[in-house]
């Protein structure tokens, strides 16, 4: 019989499974991804490759997530996606490789997912990205990016968030210096503070760097270019740069440098373009800062930037320049840079500036050599706009689902302490079958389909899989909802066994109820099980579980199949919107409930194996019990649905769905024998 019962067993995991699986990408599919003007660069290390730009310079990181942050999903198996980043942490695009997500694989389908992923495009991993909608006016004014969630798959997009953020934050930090770090310092417009230039100066607020004729002849020595300034040769020490460089950005530095019309210039400027920083250069030497051939509102074409070993993108900013009486120089530009690529003025960067030398008359041959001076400007010109601190991700998700929360939590905690303290009082109501459905109807209805909160074994799964692979369960975090409906049934185990859960809670369990209800209704037969059957049908649970367990260290990737043994999916999460031969299946246990009480739940749900190990908890038998129960007496063990009731009138605690049917028998004192008989005078 065992043998036969492994067959079903068997039979019934290959009704589920499905082949699937997903490799690494290879160079070749990885290119896919990329589209113009970038290319696929080269592997650097583990899974990042360099994205290359049209003029062959790296312009980002490519990579995929699984080996940068393996955050399991709720199968066990982390989500693979592949993010392509540039150089200033932005998000240039972000698709999904794999995973085994089992709302996504066969339940809502793959576009809900894909759909949640393209919001990332376009985003820095600097921005404050959360999941979810602003409450109220949340949104006006505040600088967290709120992302569309998934319904009833909040648990698996935050996973692939969390996967995401951590593998680009991985990256930049390995990768990119200063991505990812503190928050861009901006000019604080409202600071006021009377300085000069003596005091700019004196403070390095006015940078300088000073560039002999000697110094470039020397620069240039031993080239061809040695001797193609005869003005360096004629004056060795005389000035050939002498640069100045002053961050404008913050009024009080622009007030002690400017003349009026160009500070009425520059805050127009500001108000145009309130991101970018105005930088003004200087030369007080014979040098100059650009050629004849430069072009306003360009790039200069012999001044560069960088800042921590990325380069600063510089353009005109095509304003005059009078500067007050006493500053030195009088060829003077300003430059402006985007704060929103990474430029942060409070850090060290480098402004250079290219000497050019011509050797040749026709076809001349050109020699540079870059002058250098490192700059920053003090704090207190500038505010920061520090982001909120993360908001942990299991927090994220309590906030969103607060208000479901409490109301859950307030039903168990009535629903819990009444079947705890007035079990029988309860069991004995006029009413007990309306009060029973109508907690099972709202169970179906709130905990099921609002709350998405019907446990599954592929939280389980998750969990054994988990542990064997030494990876974090804080996936379990993210449905809060369903995690306190497992702290609840866990607590309960010490108090009922599997009964709480499979009896109250279940929402497909309490389909199967309603089913059976209007089998009566509709006269259909009702089929009992025989003893000798029934003895060994409910151990095929057990065998189905084995066997998922067994897939768990031999075949993974058929898991996810597997675990559509349970109809959950189709009746709770989609509402009977999948493919015909889930719905068939949904249904056909529906229907066989209506015939065979709770068939599904007895006979095949490996979940109930579960929940009916985790009933060996239990520290109690609390269903009451005479000495003339199943001895001579057999009313309650004829009455039970379950068929929990031992012959000899014991309860089978681990097939007890809490019912409470024999403790309304056993109270009554016109059904229960031993009462009817001792209410007569008589006795068993």
């Amino acid at each position: 019989m065992l043998a036969q019962l492994m067959i079903c067993a068997g039979a019934i995991l290959l009704f589920a499974v499905s082949l699937a699986g997903a490799l690494e990408l290879e160079r070749e599919e990885a290119a896919r991804y990329i589209q113009p003007p970038y290319q696929l660069g080269d592997l650097i290390e583990g899974d990042v490759y360099e994205l290359i730009n049209l003029d062959g310079r790296v312009a980002g990181y490519a990579f995929e997530t699984q080996h940068l942050a393996p955050l399991p999903g709720f199968s066990g198996a982390p989500i693979n996606l592949f993010v392509i980043l540039t150089l200033e942490g932005r998000l240039i695009d972000v698709d999904i490789i794999s995973h085994n997500e089992p709302i996504f694989v066969s339940g809502l389908g793959e576009a809900p997912f894909q759909d949640f992923i393209a919001q990332y495009k376009g985003y820095s991993i600097t921005d404050s990205l959360v999941i979810g909608v602003p409450y109220g006016d949340g949104g006006s004014g505040s600088s967290l990016v709120y992302l569309d969630g998934v319904t009833k798959a909040t648990a698996s997009v935050r996973i692939a968030h969390e996967t995401l953020l951590a593998a680009a934050l991985k990256v930049a930090r390995e990768k990119m210096q200063g991505i990812g770090g503190s928050a861009a310092a901006e000019p604080n417009l409202d600071y006021t503070e009377d300085l000069t230039w003596s005091q700019l100066v004196e403070e390095g607020i006015a940078g300088r760097r000073v560039v002999t004729n000697r110094e470039v002849d020397e620069a240039f020595a031993e080239t061809v270019w040695a001797d193609d300034d005869p003005l360096a040769k004629d004056e060795p020490d005389a000035v050939y740069l002498d640069l100045w460089v002053v961050d404008l950005g913050p009024p009080a530095i622009a007030e002690a440098v400017l003349e009026p019309d160009s500070l009425r210039q520059l805050k127009n400027f500001r108000e145009l373009s309130p991101e970018d920083e105005p930088l003004l250069v200087i030369d007080a030497g014979r040098h100059g800062l650009v050629t004849e051939d430069f072009v306003r509102n360009t790039s200069p074409d012999l001044i560069t930037a960088s800042q921590n070993g990325l380069p600063i993108s510089l353009r005109d900013a095509d304003l005059d320049v009078e500067l007050r009486d006493g500053i030195p120089g009088e060829v003077a530009m300003i430059l402006r840079t985007d704060r929103r690529l990474g430029f942060d003025p409070t850090s060290e960067w480098t402004l250079s500036v290219r000497a050019v030398r011509e050797h040749g008359s026709f076809r001349p041959e050109i020699g540079t050599v870059d002058f250098s001076i490192l700059h920053q400007t003090d704090e207190r010109f500038f505010i920061r706009d520090e982001p909120p601190a993360p908001v942990p991700v299991w927090r994220q998700a309590v906030d969103a689902r607060s208000g479901d929360l409490i109301v859950l939590a307030g039903g168990l905690a009535m629903l819990v302490p009444l079947l705890f303290l007035g079990q029988s009082k309860l069991a004995g109501f006029r009413y007990y079958t309306a009060f029973r459905l109508t907690i099972l109807a709202g169970v179906i209805g709130f905990v099921g389909w609002w709350g998405q909160g019907q446990l599954s074994i592929a939280t389980v799964l998750g969990v054994v899989r988990g542990v064997f692979e030494g990876q974090s369960l804080a996936f379990l975090l993210y449905d809060p909802f369903s995690l306190l409906i497992w702290g609840v049934v866990i607590l309960t185990f010490v108090l009922w066994g599997r009964g709480f859960f499979c009896g109250w809670m279940c929402p497909f369990g309490a389909m199967q109820e309603f089913m059976h209800h209007a089998g009566r209704l509709l006269r259909l037969p009702q089929i009992r099980v025989p003893d000798r059957i029934d003895r060994w049908l409910v151990k095929l649970k057990y065998v189905i579980l084995a066997g998922m367990v067994a897939l768990i260290f031999t075949a993974p990737s058929y898991l996810d199949a597997a675990i559509e043994v349970e109809p959950f999916k189709t009746a709770i999460t989609t509402f009977f919107v999948r493919e015909w031969y889930y719905v068939l299946y949904c249904v056909g246990l529906l229907a066989l409930s209506m015939m065979v009480f709770k068939g599904f739940c007895r006979y095949i749900c490996p979940l109930g194996a579960v929940m009916a190990i985790g009933g060996f908890l239990r520290l109690r038998s609390w269903i009451p019990r005479r000495a003339a129960c199943g001895s001579p007496c057999q009313l309650c063990r004829v009455k039970c649905n379950y068929n929990a009731i031992k012959p000899s009138g014991g309860i089978r605690y681990d097939e007890c769905f809490q019912c409470l049917d024999c403790v309304t028998i056993h109270d009554d004192d016109t059904q229960c024998v031993p009462l009817v008989l001792a209410k007569r005078g008589r006795q068993l």
